[in-house]
């Protein structure tokens, strides 16, 4: 009882599924699919603690999940205050305006810009159509969400429960194919604010889960003697044109696809940054701190956002395929283009590369070495997949920009 009163004498309200003026214990009003989100949370903690997928990422996700469906703890993105006639958002709502308002994505890019070397890709410029090729992940779950368009759509009408995606929506799915969490958030959030979390989540799951699924692709579409192709260390590139590449890449793609512009510019002035060699202290920051403390916010925000009214819908199961069958497309699109380039280029360029079409950074590069390590213990691999990975990670902002320019 005097817990009680002493809320109600604070005269704060909470609503967004809390307890309306009074206390209650979750035990009593919890949920099935709130259960069920729940025990998604610890799927989760256990692949980032025990298995050791992406867990700077999925730790803060997983616990995101699990305080925003505890009923009346009022720790999801969506919950709010009310006091003496005032709303003030809660600490999740407050942490998540910085994805809604389009805050985190760009400042990661800044980070991931300062830790870019673009010496492989200016070094080698082919390598750079395997960062285009990956894209086709983008288009053909777009293609995908596009065929499920609206309710008059015909294969909506055989799937219950569901009204069909707009074109925003479809869009925002479609990016999922970049293999970019910041970029997929920052799609969502322009675009499709309504699937955020679940194009997020999804984005994120996928690039957890490189070391499972590209493998077998990249073995499928090769063969024992590409696989085996040793490729020569990437010629150094000075500073002068690594300095000069940033400022043309940005003043070329902002001049063409403004809309890219938050992305692209800030991951160019973090290289900028990196390569200008008087910023020191800059540079030791966005490679770190600032980096380390972005991506705890982002994963706790996209988790708080994934309550189980949201989350557990046949909109999901959908966006959740479709993000597959992105990332599959996005992988084969790589290597396939590396394929034409080892053809054309008389073996000189190992398709194992082609894996890092997607802009799953750094990890699809890690595979590239480690399976091109199993088949030639004189391969390596690493920075030669690293010309593929930035390009992608360009492009895949690029196209992102012409979507929100499109549909938002």
């Amino acid at each position: 009882m005097a817990i009680d009163q002493a809320i109600m004498n604070s005269g704060v309200l909470l609503n967004a599924g809390g307890v309306m003026g009074g206390y209650s214990t979750g035990l009593t009003v919890i949920t099935i699919p709130q259960v069920i989100m729940l025990m998604i949370g610890l799927f989760f903690i256990y692949l980032a603690v025990a298995k050791k997928y992406e867990p700077l990422l999925l730790l803060p996700l997983a616990f995101g999940i699990i305080i925003a469906n505890i009923p009346g703890a009022n720790l999801s993105a969506y919950d709010v205050f009310e006091s003496a006639g005032q709303t003030r958002p809660g600490l999740l709502n407050f942490l998540y305006g910085g994805i809604m308002n389009v805050i985190y994505p760009p400042l990661i890019f800044l980070c991931i810009g300062s830790m870019t070397d673009f010496g492989p890709l200016i070094s080698n410029p082919k390598t750079a159509f395997i960062g285009l090729g990956g894209q086709l992940g983008i288009f053909v779950a777009f293609a995908g969400a596009f065929l499920l368009l609206g309710h008059g759509a015909w294969l909506t009408s055989l799937i219950p429960g569901f009204d069909g995606f707009s074109a925003g929506q479809a869009a925002s799915i479609g990016i999922i194919g970049s293999s970019d969490g910041p970029t997929s958030i920052f799609a969502a959030s322009r675009m499709a604010p309504e699937i955020l979390s679940t194009v997020a989540i999804a984005a994120f799951s996928y690039m957890a889960l490189v070391p499972f699924i590209q493998p077998p692709i990249m073995r499928w579409l090769t063969n024992d003697k590409e696989r085996k192709i040793v490729m020569p260390a990437p010629r150094n590139v000075s500073q002068k044109k690594k300095i000069i590449f940033p400022i043309i890449i940005t003043l070329v793609v902002l001049l063409l696809v403004p809309a890219a512009g938050a992305l692209v510019g800030m991951f160019m002035l973090g290289n900028l940054i990196r390569e200008s060699g008087v910023t020191g202290r800059y540079l030791e920051t966005l490679q770190n701190a600032f980096l380390n403390i972005l991506t705890l916010l982002v994963a706790l925000s996209i988790g708080s956002s994934a309550t189980a009214d949201k989350f557990l819908t046949t909109t999901t199961i959908i966006v959740i395929i479709l993000g597959l069958i992105a990332f599959v497309s996005g992988t084969i699109g790589g290597v396939l283009i590396a394929k034409l380039l080892c053809k054309t280029s008389g073996g000189k360029i190992n398709p194992l590369i082609g894996n890092s079409g997607v802009s799953a950074m750094p990890m699809a590069a890690r595979i590239s070495q480690k399976l091109g390590q199993q088949y030639n213990s004189q391969n390596h691999l690493l920075m030669h997949a690293m010309g593929p990975i930035v390009s992608s990670t360009v492009f895949s902002a690029v196209v992102a920009g012409i979507f929100i320019a499109l549909f938002s």
